[in-house]
């Protein structure tokens, strides 16, 4: 920047002389005498060496004189320096003040800095209070008592008028603005706060914050500005009287007392010997030592050793400091005793936390103990919490700080919370091991007698299931009653825990129900097949041709029905249905297949044309009324063939038992004999013989010629009797539809005869592997067992 653009020089020396002469120079370089109202005077003041003029060289562009910081710190500005703000509109003139606290001036001379500061106030639009960061809420160190003393003297010489007050906090730390702003408005009213880096330090940062700070001092006399208010103002050609008159005014007043010399002096004093104190704090080996050993685990005696420590250094101040003004001495000790506790806090919360986790592994492992010898849950539960916590209060009282008066209370309270969910999860794994036994009895006790009864599938299935199932849930109940005495459940909580077993227990009926619901047909053919082949003594028929198939079948096949019945619902609630007269009326009257009756129009639908029973909940339907008239039709179609085979197996039979000769042959021996009959009634003997003889030769000529097809007759009627039906007959269908298959082999043990003499036919029957042989001087025939395989479900 050119030396023209920034203009300045000294307006006070550091006598207190005024130069009217410099001033004048200021104004006609400055050209301010033409600005009328448009311009603003801007000042700063802070602690001596604390960066004001490099502030304003940053800020306004300006040419004040800065610290050699290389050379140590020195008073660098004397008296009060002016300038012009270079590039900022309007024209602001910057006042830079000599700085407070400077040992130049020595303890007792301090009516400058009241002057200065009151000079400042009088004649700026806005005042920078420079200050540290760690300086705020400090008494001296943040210039309370002089800003006090000035605002005081202030409203008393001068009219009032608003002043702007911009505190610049130096080198910010973490401490967020936020929570430093209130303690500066704690004591003045309408200040402005900002913060800014260490120019030291972080040098690009510090010049970043300085431009955005830069900003708010374009247009500073604009409505809501920084320097809004202008009332007050004098105008630029009245500029130079009016600082002359000021000054007059504070040089002459006597009112500007700073503190007292003593005061001053124990305030340094004093500040300078909790500083040491509280350094030889921080670096004592006996302090770091328990530092180190409490980080690992519970050290004895903590409260003690540390309060040792504190008082040694907190003795030794009281000692040091005694000959100091007593309110200041006081003062310093309590923030020298206030960052030793800070110090030592986090020592004394990882001592709190050990504690802490000790008893609660404690707890633990009493409560194992209790339990093991056999008490009840509960009991055990508040006898170890109680004597955990007692151990606990009594390991923290041995941690206390006499120095401190720090409350564990919310530490004990986590603990409490930690003991009791460390209980609940405990109780609900026993409990949830209990109700486990329980339910694994149930199964064991219900699963199999339901599947057993189900298959039996009677008049009295469930009433027999809800027999049992009421005796094992009861039985159950008992017991877990019985095992969660010691818990001290709450009504609420057992009811619905016995509920649950109930519910359990009839989930395992109607899980087993819909098992044995999916394999039903394999259970009416099981149940058909037992009926059907076994008289009433469950011998196994032979079928002699005197039993009555057509009565047997339909008896099989009710059966088989009953049992349909028994598992197309589940009947826990033992309310009554018309399931079985359902389907007894619609399947073994004959009705399967007509889906109207054949009467009027208006005649109800056919009650197996529908998805679900009339007097059974959908959830508790098995096999719904459309599906037991599917499995009705493929039951009929499977079992069909048996029935057929049995008819066979009684015409064999009766075949094989007769002695007399087919008809063709008695018909064939009338139509041959004929002759010779009439011829015996009018020839001799002789005669008679030798026609005879003549007939039997050609009987036997004859008869050898058909034997061949006799042979083929009875071995046709042989495979009929055996279930092994001739080549030409067609198989039985077999159905696979949306059903599983079960094996199914029939092979009926029946033996046909022949009544061909040895003499004529030499017959010989041997058995091969995987089938019979039969074999003739004129025919030889081989035949495999038919095996018929149909499973379904």
């Amino acid at each position: 920047m050119g030396e023209q653009d920034c203009c300045s020089t000294q307006l006070i020396d550091g006598n207190g002389e005024f130069n009217v002469t410099g001033l004048h120079n200021f104004m006609k370089t400055a050209k301010l005498a033409d600005l009328g109202l448009s311009y603003a005077v801007v000042a700063i003041m802070g602690p001596q060496s604390s960066g004001k003029s490099t502030l304003l060289n940053h800020l306004f562009r300006t040419n004040f004189r800065e610290m050699d910081a290389f050379r140590g710190r020195s008073q660098t500005t004397k008296g009060i320096w002016i300038a012009k703000a270079v590039g900022i509109e309007p024209c602001t003139i910057v006042m830079d003040l000599e700085g407070t606290d400077g040992r130049e001036r020595g303890e007792d001379d301090t009516a400058f800095e009241k002057q200065s500061a009151l000079f400042a106030l009088a004649i700026s639009d806005i005042v920078l209070i420079n200050m540290w960061c760690h300086d705020i809420g400090r008494e001296q160190a943040a210039n309370k008592p002089l800003l006090k003393t000035v605002f005081q003297v202030m409203m008393r010489l001068f009219s009032p008028r608003k002043t702007t007050l911009l505190f610049v906090i130096r080198d910010k730390t973490k401490t967020p603005l936020e929570h430093l702003e209130p303690v500066l408005r704690e004591d003045i009213r309408k200040v402005e706060v900002t913060s800014l880096s260490s120019y030291e330090e972080k040098e690009e940062q510090f010049k970043d914050q300085v431009a955005q700070l830069r900003q708010r001092f374009f247009h500073s006399i604009a409505p809501g500005g920084l320097a809004g208010d202008r009332r007050g103002v004098v105008p630029s050609s009245g500029f130079s009287f009016s600082a002359q008159q000021i000054w007059k005014v504070i040089k002459e007043n006597r009112d500007l007392d700073l503190p007292s010399h003593k005061v001053m002096v124990a305030t340094v004093r004093c500040e300078e010997i909790a500083s040491d104190k509280l350094r030889c704090l921080t670096s004592d080996e006996r302090w770091l030592a328990l530092e180190e050993a409490v980080q690992s685990n519970p050290v004895p005696g903590f409260g003690k050793k540390l309060s040792s420590i504190l008082d040694t250094y907190l003795s030794e101040y009281d000692l040091e400091a005694f000959y100091f003004d007593e309110l200041v001495r006081k003062a310093k000790r309590q923030q020298l005793e206030s960052k030793a506790l800070q110090l030592v806090h986090p020592a004394y919360v990882t001592m709190l936390g050990h504690l802490r986790s000790k008893a609660l592994e404690s707890f633990k492992t009493h409560l194992e103990q209790s339990l093991r010898t056999g008490d009840g849950f509960a009991v055990s539960v508040r006898n170890c919490n109680q004597a955990c916590m007692l151990e606990f209060d009594r390991s923290c009282a041995d941690a206390s700080i006499q120095q401190a008066n720090w409350d564990a209370s919310r530490l004990r309270e986590k603990l409490l919370r930690d003991i009791e969910a460390y209980a609940s999860s405990v109780c609900s794994a026993k409990l949830s091991e209990t109700i486990a036994n329980q339910e694994k009895k149930l199964d064991q006790a219900v699963a199999a007698p339901v599947e057993s009864l189900l298959e039996a599938g009677g008049k009295d299935t469930w009433a027999s299931i809800r027999r049992l199932l009421r005796r094992e849930t009861e039985a159950a109940i008992s017991e877990f009653s019985s095992a969660v005495t010691g818990f001290e459940l709450d009504q609420s909580t057992f009811d619905k825990m016995v509920q649950n077993l109930r519910d359990y227990a009839r989930s395992i009926v109607e899980k087993k129900s819909r098992e044995e619901a999916g394999k039903v047909l394999i259970l009416m053919k099981d149940r058909f097949s037992s009926v059907f082949n076994h008289d009433k003594d469950s011998m196994p028929r032979v079928w002699t041709g005197k039993e009555d198939i057509r009565t047997i079948t339909q008896d099989a096949r009710s059966e088989s029905l009953k049992l349909l019945s028994v598992m197309a619902a589940i009947r826990l609630d033992k309310k009554p249905d018309k399931i079985e007269n359902v389907l007894f009326s619609s399947l073994i009257d004959g009705t399967v297949g007509v889906p109207y009756s054949q009467g009027s129009i208006g005649d109800s639908v056919d009650p197996l044309a529908s998805s679900s029973w009339a007097e059974i909940l959908l959830d508790k339907t098995l096999i719904t009324p459309v599906q037991c008239m599917t499995l009705w039709r493929q039951f009929k179609s499977e079992t069909d063939y048996s029935v057929t085979l049995a008819n066979s197996a009684q015409e064999a039979y009766k075949k094989s038992n007769n002695w007399l000769p087919p008809p063709w042959a008695i018909l064939a021996m009338i139509v041959l004999g004929f002759n010779e009959f009439m011829l015996l009634l009018n020839v001799d003997i002789s005669q008679l013989t030798s026609s005879l003889c003549w007939q039997l030769a050609g009987v036997l000529s004859v008869t050898s010629r058909f034997l061949p097809t006799v042979m083929n007759l009875l071995r046709q009627l042989a495979e009929e009797a055996q279930g092994h039906p001739a080549p030409e007959t067609p198989s039985p269908p077999h159905s696979l539809a949306s059903h599983s298959l079960r094996t199914q082999t029939y092979q009926p043990n029946l033996s046909v005869s022949s009544s061909v003499p040895d003499s004529s036919v030499s017959t010989h029957i041997s058995s091969t592997e995987g089938g019979v042989e039969y074999s003739s001087p004129h025919l030889t025939h081989r035949r495999g067992v038919n095996v018929e395989q149909a499973e379904f479900s």
